[in-house]
């Protein structure tokens, strides 16, 4: 029987916290990120201002730890957003539109009661490694 590769992924860059879980998990070449905070990685604490600066600081630390995992913004399949006010989604999907322009991944949002630290907004994805070819149809 043939083996699968299990990688952990942990970056600095994105603000590593010392609870447990990881930050990210390469299975074969999909990539499973944990949900990202608008978190400042030198504070480890949410970067203030409410909703746009939380969701700018949440999509860049997916960046970061999605190019550690060897994967990228392009190549993310499903995106779960967890919103602490639906009321915050046009203002939230702005910023995402500035990192995610085209070919949009899979998405579902929600809103929850509470987010850790707080926060108004936390996002997971699931994304692919290696040579990946879009179709749309």
């Amino acid at each position: 029987m043939a083996s699968l590769t299990r990688k952990i992924i942990s970056t600095a860059l994105a603000g590593k916290v010392s609870a447990p879980y990881s930050q990210a998990i390469v299975a074969d070449r999909t990539v499973y990120v944990s949900g990202c905070l608008g978190m400042d990685k030198d504070t480890l604490k949410l970067v203030p201002g409410g909703i746009v600066p939380e969701t700018s600081q949440a999509l860049k630390n997916l960046r970061t730890i999605l190019e550690a995992a060897d994967s990228g913004i392009d190549k993310v399949v499903k995106v779960t957003v967890f919103l602490g006010d639906i009321d915050d989604m046009p203002k939230f999907n702005e910023e995402y539109k500035k990192v995610f322009t085209h070919d949009f991944p899979a998405r579902s949002c929600f809103a929850v009661a509470n987010l850790p630290l707080k926060a108004r907004v936390e996002i997971e994805a699931v994304a692919l490694t290696g040579d990946v070819k879009t179709i749309s149809t």
